[in-house]
């Protein structure tokens, strides 16, 4: 791997760097749109270690190599208008986020002020994977992280201690950061990387992500749908690694560039769903280094981005992601997304309920914008085809290792035939008589032919396999 010396690019004017034109006043808050986001970024503070000293001592760009500001300035550039810095632990780990990490996410906000950074870290999860800390924006932000992960991230003492690193200390952790007067975000991370199989997991499992949201249903609110590391594919002059495997999934690999709990209908995900669970999805960079610099990621936003329905700032885009305001897509596939519920008179929109009255029927209607424009690689792909997925509400699961709704399907697809076409948006409609139970809807779609998102080959162009997702919509009905 090759590291350009981070000091460097901290250092470099911006005008150097060819970006000053990115830099902007200040947001101002206003009404609801989709803002791209990235909730998984490493900067420079993601660290090597010198274990030859006692403790291990910090190597910054061990692991990442950029400054906070070069990935804001960069988010900016791929059209982002919030980030996340993830630095993730090792020992005393904490120090490190609190001495140098936070100073530098600090000076990030003043540089690029027109992009929302959230404070958080990629939280080396006990008796788990990795995930998602996103730390609510408040005056001591910088000392709540220090106290979760101080206590609670795995990686953390030194010498290395097994005890740290075992379920019941995970629930121990969202106890304590249920006492926080405004509570974070825990998101979990490539949650079947390590499985050798489908329904074969690893360090994650159903049951233990069950548990997290039994006990903290506000922090413990989803998983990556589509992984970072697509990248990891391509060599650095853009050609294909015929050994590379998306989303460095190299057991059980993703599909359509989504890890299984997400891709299979019916899965994971649907039995979540189908317990009436504020369980939501989101995609992400897990940006190290960069592809043609040797890594195997994508800059922030230029492959895929998480969009939150929110005002411009960062209570508001919290309150979308832990709402489920959010749809993902890859390669820019589309750029806005409308989902609605409509029965006798009343709406909801993406992550939200709508109660349907007895005998009532339902009427879906998606609305999309397909962008006329070219990606991040220079193609302009198109929507081929959009699923309604559906599945009944079936109440709590009494085994929590369930894995399956076997009631969960694709109800309809439509393609270019069925839509309207207005400008760059598409629209079509779906009509549902009555329900005769609790129900919730999804949408995806893609620009590819498969009905259902394949296996993902090594070697495969991650830009030619596309999909966006939604979180969906509950349809409670009334007696």
């Amino acid at each position: 791997m090759r590291l350009r010396p981070p000091v460097i690019l901290i250092c470099t004017s911006l005008a150097a760097l060819g970006l000053s034109s990115l830099l902007a006043q200040d947001p101002q808050p206003g009404e609801r749109q989709w803002i791209a986001g990235d909730h998984h970024i490493h900067s420079r503070f993601s660290v090597g270690w010198d274990r030859e000293q006692n403790p291990p001592a910090p190597i910054l760009g061990g692991d990442a190599i950029y400054p906070t500001p070069m990935n804001a300035l960069m988010a900016r550039h791929y059209g982002l208008g919030w980030m996340v810095t993830t630095d993730h632990g090792g020992p005393n780990h904490s120090h490190v986020n609190l001495t140098q990490a936070y100073p530098e996410l600090q000076l990030s906000r003043q540089v690029v002020p027109d992009v929302i950074q959230f404070y958080g870290m990629e939280f080396d999860t006990p008796g788990a994977d990795h995930s998602s800390l996103i730390i609510p924006h408040t005056h001591d932000e910088a000392q709540r992280l220090h106290s979760i992960e101080s206590a609670f991230n795995k990686r953390e003492p030194w010498p290395a201690d097994p005890s740290w690193d075992t379920e019941p200390r995970m629930l121990e952790a969202l106890q304590f950061m249920k006492t926080f007067p405004e509570t974070p975000v825990v998101i979990a991370h490539h949650a079947t990387r390590s499985a050798r199989g489908e329904r074969e997991y690893g360090l994650n499992t159903p049951q233990e992500m069950r548990g997290w949201n039994d006990l903290a249903p506000e922090i413990a609110i989803g998983m990556e749908g589509s992984p970072g590391h697509q990248a990891a594919a391509l060599n650095p002059d853009g050609s294909i690694d015929t050994n590379g495997a998306r989303g460095g999934y190299g057991n059980h690999p993703t599909m359509g560039g989504f890890d299984q709990l997400t891709a299979i209908v019916g899965g994971f995900w649907d039995a979540m769903l189908s317990e009436g669970r504020d369980w939501w999805i989101t995609a992400n960079s897990d940006s190290h280094v960069h592809y043609t610099e040797g890594g195997s990621d994508f800059w922030p936003g230029e492959y895929s981005k998480t969009y939150v329905w929110a005002e411009k700032s960062h209570d508001d885009i919290l309150d979308g992601i832990r709402g489920g305001r959010v749809f993902v897509t890859t390669g820019d596939l589309i750029s806005e997304l409308y989902v609605t519920a409509e029965s006798a008179g009343q709406q909801a929109q993406i992550g939200g309920t709508l109660a349907v009255p007895a005998e009532e029927a339902v009427t879906v209607t998606i609305r999309f914008r397909d962008p006329d424009s070219n990606n991040h690689h220079g193609d302009n792909p198109s929507v081929a085809r959009v699923d309604l997925i559906v599945g009944e509400m079936l109440g709590r699961a009494s085994d929590p290792s369930t894995d399956r709704h076997p009631g969960a399907e694709v109800v309809a697809r439509f393609t270019q035939a069925d839509w309207t076409v207005d400008g760059e948006f598409r629209e079509v409609s779906y009509r549902f008589d009555a329900l005769p139970s609790d129900h919730y809807i999804r949408v995806r779609g893609t620009n590819t032919t498969q009905l259902e998102p394949a296996l993902d080959p090594r070697g495969e162009d991650p830009w030619s396999d596309l999909w966006f997702y939604a979180n969906p919509i509950r349809l409670h009905a009334e007696d």
